[in-house]
């Protein structure tokens, strides 16, 4: 059996150890744990790379620490939209949803669409539509609703501004989840997810469900998944463009996600992250803020969480 391995991220931005409680960090720690050795558990048993950073990001959907499924940012309206994508390395399939709501998992309406449908992305009522249609579970607005999310939008609801997740008071942080896999067969998977903007207006959709700004993965280079300012990933082609300098200059995974998020993305202001993995399970977490919520684990026995640069 060849090696494997996993990684996942919980959002990225100025995550300061004095800003977080002891208890806080505890927290944050046990979701990301959990999150990383649910998706390992399912590649020591054999499963795909597909299905690994599915269940991963579940867990931190599932988790209302994070800026995904249940814990979402509240809109200008006061609901949630909710954006995710998945791609599978071997085939280049994808599938993405953007502005759903109501839908507990959005990974997993990713993934139906990708596998179910001949579409790459779906959106809004269409997308929930489809969901129905796969019989996938849905949930009441009261599921969504987290205190914390709620109080941050009570501060900037009416304002005609945007909020990078907690850019409200002292923490200023990227709030997506993603997780990247190459499974015992080389074949490497991405999937990411996130609630957007606090307060974020005219159904604005960032770069998590783009395929190759917040998520990409191809066999022959690398699987990515992004965290940061939506805006300016979409503009660097943030996850695609890791793969090309892979494919076409010959770099490594570390040298390429060094490039693109130190040096590319820092040049026009694009704070936040990204974690990486290639087809010989090599993995790469890689950021230009403060911290980024973060954990990998191998076949080799190698594992690690963080909070902190």
């Amino acid at each position: 059996m060849a090696d494997f391995s996993i990684a996942i991220h919980g959002g990225a931005g100025t995550i300061l150890k004095k800003d977080l409680t002891p208890e806080l960090e505890e927290a944050y720690t046990k979701g990301l744990a959990d999150a990383v050795a649910s998706g390992y558990e399912v590649l020591a048993n054999g499963g795909s790379a597909v299905d690994a950073v599915t269940a991963a990001v579940i867990s931190l959907e599932d988790c209302i620490l994070f800026n995904a499924g249940r814990g979402s940012v509240f809109t200008k309206t006061g609901g949630h939209e909710m954006d995710a994508a998945i791609m599978n390395g071997i085939s280049l399939e994808a599938g993405a949803v953007a502005g759903v709501s109501s839908v507990k998992n959005p990974v997993v309406l990713a993934k139906a669409i990708m596998e179910k449908s001949e579409h790459v992305m779906l959106s809004g009522e269409g997308a929930l539509l489809f969901a129905k249609q796969q019989q996938l579970q849905l949930e009441q607005e009261d599921y969504f609703f987290s205190k914390f999310r709620y109080d941050q939008w009570q501060l900037v609801k009416n304002e005609d501004v945007i909020a990078l997740d907690h850019n409200i008071q002292t923490e200023k942080k990227f709030g997506t989840v993603g997780a990247v896999a190459c499974d015992a067969n080389g074949n490497v998977a991405a999937a990411t997810s996130t609630g957007g903007m606090t307060n974020k207006n005219f159904n604005r959709i960032g770069d998590t469900p783009v395929i190759g700004a917040g998520t990409y993965a191809n066999n022959q280079t690398c699987a990515i998944s992004c965290t940061g300012h939506g805006e300016l990933f979409l503009r660097a082609v943030a996850a695609y463009d890791v793969s090309c300098l892979m494919e076409y200059k010959g770099m490594n995974l570390q040298q390429a996600m060094e490039i693109v998020t130190l040096d590319k993305l820092v040049k026009i202001n694009g704070e936040g992250g990204m974690i990486g993995v290639d087809a010989h399970a090599n993995t790469a977490m890689v950021f230009n803020s403060e911290g980024m919520y973060r954990a990998m684990q191998n076949s080799k026995g190698e594992k690690q969480i963080a909070i902190y640069k």
